[in-house]
């Protein structure tokens, strides 16, 4: 049985669902309650759960041109209800071994969810169809739990429960917005000890938590009380400096590529500058590209297809180096 679903107009492509049931088991099913005198209304209801039920297990995507993925929803990679993620892996040969796509929701640490970036995901896998990607939750913050270690610890629970399940160590790429992107860069530059990060795509991303345009932020006071356990930093290290990405950048950080808005009211374009400089000053392989739009349009059309395509071109260049 097949379900189609299209995309959001402003996204690159239509989609297929494969929902593999088994033919046997709706057949069991149907004359058992044929054989009930069941109503037909019942039979259909109870069709349509047993559909549902399966479909949470097995799925197909179809991105056209010969482009599928299976794909594995809401896995869990720990034992916090909020750590779960969809993984998605290309069927083709070549996409055996291939790099890794996280992908990282942002929400101000302390909100979002993974479906904000589903369509996002599917226009990057068009794209990179021998890409294996995940789409992530991760444990948010509250008044009652600091994001910070937890969200970084998300993230390499998430890459190693994918060497464990695809059996060999892949490269990653980081992909986040906002608060993802943040998490992204800061896991890269200073929790990435075994430079498994390929590179990093940061979109929307604060660089410099101490820097005076962003201490415009609407929610900074949770930021300052909330995000880092107080317990974390070493001696002599704020926590606003731990929670920093710049702060951690070095000749051994992996390359960047960086999108903002031009009308950004919530990230500041000097958060962007601000990265620029060091990742400059410390001679690392990075790219900035600025949009027409604020916070949340970077994924609009033209946005989003510019944001891929100079992606593409970005990954392209790394590799040659």
């Amino acid at each position: 049985m097949l379900l189609k679903a299209e995309q959001d107009k402003d996204y690159l492509s239509s989609y297929s669902i494969i929902l593999t049931v088994s033919a046997d088991s709706f057949q069991r099913i149907f004359l058992y309650l044929i054989a009930m005198k069941k109503d037909i209304n019942i039979i259909l209801i109870c069709l349509s759960l047993l559909f549902l039920l399966t479909s949470c297990k097995e799925k197909k995507i179809k991105l056209g041109k010969g482009v599928s993925f299976d794909k594995e929803e809401n896995i869990h990679y720990g034992k916090n209800s909020d750590q779960i993620m969809d993984l998605y892996i290309p069927n083709t040969k070549s996409g055996k071994g291939k790099e890794v796509f996280i992908i990282i929701h942002g929400g101000g640490w302390r909100a979002g969810d993974k479906s904000q970036l589903t369509f996002f995901t599917l226009s990057m896998m068009q794209r990179f169809p021998d890409y294996i990607f995940v789409n992530m939750n991760y444990r948010l913050a509250s008044e009652t739990q600091y994001g910070l270690p937890n969200q970084i610890n998300d993230i390499k629970d998430v890459s190693a429960f994918l060497e464990k399940k695809l059996k060999y160590s892949p490269k990653f790429i980081l992909l986040g917005n906002s608060a993802g992107a943040h998490l992204s860069m800061l896991y890269s530059y200073k929790f990435d000890t075994d430079k498994k990060v390929k590179a990093v795509i940061n979109i929307v991303g604060p660089t410099d938590l101490s820097d005076s345009g962003f201490k415009n932020y609407q929610e900074y006071s949770f930021v300052e009380r909330r995000l880092v356990d107080p317990r974390i930093p070493k001696p002599g290290t704020s926590r606003i400096d731990f929670a920093s990405p710049v702060k951690w950048i070095n000749k051994n950080s992996p390359p960047t590529l960086s999108y903002y808005g031009n009308s950004d009211r919530v990230i500041p374009s000097s958060q962007g500058k601000i990265l620029d400089s060091v990742l400059n000053k410390n001679h690392v392989i990075y790219e900035t590209y600025q949009f027409d739009g604020g916070h949340l349009d970077w994924d609009r059309q033209p946005n989003g297809e510019f944001l891929i395509n100079k992606i593409e071109a970005f990954l392209k260049k790394t590799d040659k180096k």
